[in-house]
């Protein structure tokens, strides 16, 4: 079955896995939701990110984060209507204690490090 918005599926498997409470979450892999996850992994949200498989059949394996046992995922620019933000727009999150996923010309970046190197772009989603 298509999906048509792949970063909000990924999104909903992750907060139905830690809703049930389990510690990983595998969904079909794409490019852009591997950057997407290795800025959840550097900003410290999730512990592991590993692709298995090959061609049609490859999964992404999130692990969650011990010291962040019930992440609040929320998608902010659907495909239905799409939201951008630049430099001088973007505001924190959770009193900087969460982030912003957003992507940008320089690749797929947090708000913290799109902030950093002076570029805005398409808010995908924040994480708290």
């Amino acid at each position: 079955m298509p999906v048509t918005d792949p970063i909000g599926d990924m999104l909903t498997r992750m907060r139905n896995a830690q809703h049930a409470r389990s510690g990983f979450c595998t969904c079909p892999w794409s490019r852009h939701k591997e950057e997407v996850c290795d800025v959840l992994k550097r900003e410290g949200f999730i512990a592991d990110v590993s692709v298995a498989g090959e061609g049609i059949e490859k999964l992404i394996t999130i692990t969650f984060s011990l010291e962040y046992p019930k992440l609040e995922l929320k998608r902010i620019s659907k495909p239905g209507r799409r939201l951008y933000g630049g430099k001088a727009t973007l505001r924190p999150v959770l009193h900087g204690y969460g982030i912003s996923v957003l992507t940008t010309s320089n690749g797929v970046l947090s708000d913290r490090e799109a902030k950093k190197q002076g570029v805005g772009g398409e808010v995908l989603c924040t994480v708290s």
